[in-house]
């Protein structure tokens, strides 16, 4: 096939492979080991839900929805979507299995792939990757602080650089709609200096125009009003209490009262890690309380607090994380009849495929020549490996060498994983 004819992956996708699936591999296993010694659970969605999840649940109104979703219609007529985010999944699933009669808070974490159609960039892609962790049935603040400390440890464990923690409160739906109508008014007294897109969301989500990088749109909101001043006393009792638990925890923030969230279901605390080493790009992760959220998706009345981090630009703003690699106890190697000779169209005799099956059923990691190296070069890729034992399986006996303590023995082939098994039990 000719260069011209080369299939390549869709713009904003990527191949995981190398040392980035196994930096994503220690990535993971840290993450299970945080979140899971928190006593949250492992969760898996479907790729693609009904649309009409994240229509409902995230609102009609947002950039998701509205420009970003990867939607089609199935052989039945239904539209489906690949996730674009996770929140409203899980949500989903925890009304699908009646959660809601297990012990409260239920606390669940997944790693996935989701799906935007976005301008690709460095550290943004239209498949990408997230962890994610979500605490359904409580409305303690102290969830809230936990929840926002087990992402600030994760982040701190994976060495990303340069991070701070914005940190604000939408407060509760009936706030929110005064704030809304003061924040509209004023958008609307300015209209003829903000951006059309910004004017186009007047009456669908106003609060979005504090994410607009418009300049005369940013010059409006430095006046806007600000939705921390009109919490009720109940929601400023809730920040408070946040911020409170975040204090005692070492957890350091700053708050900034015009951070708000691209989804609409979000209420009280919300919050977003940043680094400055991923330049415009900067979030890292964030998430918020969404109390009425899996009401709106047809379950009872049940809060909830979660977040999302972006595997890539962890990877991008950390210190990537290079695991040890997997030791090799044992390489089968086999002989030529002169040591230089390559097996050249040959096939690794059944006798060393053996040994392979059985050192494998005993529990050793092992490796064998696939590659019809001769002999010396198949010593060099041992040492490569640095695999601790090497048996060269030969005619009428097999040579066992202990690549540690350099040395060797003629030993038979039925004997081979019981002398590797004593060797390592001496280490």
């Amino acid at each position: 096939m000719s260069g011209a004819d080369r299939i390549k992956a869709p713009r904003g996708t990527f191949d995981v492979l190398g040392e980035s699936s196994a930096a994503r591999a220690v990535l993971e296993d840290r993450a299970r080991a945080i979140l899971g010694g928190a006593g949250y659970e492992r969760i898996e969605t479907p790729t693609f839900e009904a649309t009409e999840l994240f229509a409902r649940g995230v609102g009609e109104s947002t950039d998701i929805v509205s420009k970003e979703m990867y939607s089609f219609a199935d052989a039945s007529g239904r539209s489906l979507t690949l996730r674009p985010e996770g929140t409203a999944p899980v949500c989903r699933a925890y009304v699908e299995h009646g959660m809601h009669k297990l012990r409260q808070p239920v606390r669940l974490w997944y790693l996935s792939s989701f799906f935007r159609h976005e301008r690709a960039q460095a550290g943004r892609y239209r498949q990408f990757w997230q962890i994610g962790a979500e605490a359904l049935g409580s409305e303690d603040p102290a969830v809230d602080a936990e929840s926002i400390s087990l992402l600030a440890g994760l982040l701190d464990e994976l060495e990303v650089a340069s991070l701070r923690l914005r940190l604000s409160s939408l407060g509760g739906l009936a706030a929110r709609q005064e704030y809304r109508e003061r924040l509209q008014a004023h958008l609307r007294e300015h209209a003829g200096r903000l951006s059309e897109e910004v004017r186009g969301r007047i009456e669908l989500n106003p609060l979005r125009a504090f994410d607009s990088e418009h300049p005369g749109t940013r010059a409006v909101m430095q006046s806007a009003p600000r939705l921390l001043d009109f919490l009720s006393a109940e929601d400023a009792e809730h920040f408070a209490e946040v911020r409170a638990r975040l204090d005692v925890a070492g957890v350091a923030y700053e708050i900034d009262p015009t951070l708000v969230r691209g989804l609409d279901y979000y209420t009280r605390t919300v919050f977003e890690f940043t680094s400055d080493r991923l330049g415009a790009q900067a979030g890292v992760g964030g998430g918020g309380r969404y109390d009425g959220l899996v009401q709106q998706l047809g379950g009872p009345p049940t809060p909830g607090i979660g977040w999302a981090a972006g595997i890539e630009r962890i990877l991008l703003a950390g210190a990537a994380p290079h695991p040890a690699p997997a030791p090799v106890d044992l390489f089968v190697a086999y002989g030529h009849s002169r040591e230089s000779e390559p097996a050249t169209g040959r096939h690794a005799p059944a006798g060393a495929f053996a040994l392979l099956s059985e050192a494998r059923a005993a529990g050793l990691t092992a490796q064998m020549e696939l590659a019809g190296r001769s002999l010396k070069g198949q010593l060099g890729y041992a040492n490569t490996l640095e695999a601790r034992y090497v048996a060269i399986v030969g005619a009428g006996e097999t040579v066992l060498k202990d690549m540690l303590g350099s040395s060797q023995e003629t030993v038979a082939q039925d004997a081979v994983v019981h002398a590797v098994l004593r060797g390592l039990r001496t280490l």
